[in-house]
């Protein structure tokens, strides 16, 4: 899995990357390496691209909300970014969402509930069914768009 952060999220994301290798996962860090000051959006598009491409399966991103990262992720054709607060929310994004990238808040919550998150969003299958089609017209939408770019 793809994990980055900016310098707002740069030591919950080494603490979350530490606990991702930990419990056995492959991580490749998209950055940032310290708390100098960066701009979320550059590291949120590099840890989206690795989804799109199927280098990564999933994504991790923490920024200071956790918002403009997602908003910047979901502007990479393939990506399916949720910012999630709680337990809950991670999992509706996989279950109904199929949500491919994660995208957290340090400023907003702690490590425990960061680590309780994750853990769920990860564990969570996509339930497909009646949110199959919902889920479709997210992703039409990325074809819709290539087209009146071009």
């Amino acid at each position: 899995m793809a994990i980055g952060a900016d310098h707002g999220g740069y030591r919950l994301k080494e603490r979350i990357a530490f606990r991702l290798r930990e419990a056995g996962h492959q991580v490749v860090d998209c950055g940032t390496d310290s708390t100098d000051p960066v701009d979320y959006p550059d590291i949120a598009v590099a840890v989206a691209r690795r989804v799109a491409s199927g280098e990564c399966g999933v994504g991790i991103m923490i920024d200071g909300a956790g918002i403009g990262s997602a908003m910047a992720a979901n502007k990479v054709p393939g990506v399916r970014a949720a910012s999630c607060y709680d337990v809950s929310s991670a999992r509706n994004s996989r279950e109904h969402n199929h949500a491919n990238l994660l995208t957290l808040g340090a400023g907003l919550i702690g490590e425990n509930l960061a680590w309780q998150i994750v853990e769920e969003w990860l564990a969570t299958p996509w339930a497909g069914g009646r949110h199959a089609a919902r889920v479709a017209k997210i992703d039409a939408l990325d074809a819709i768009a290539a087209v009146r770019s071009a």
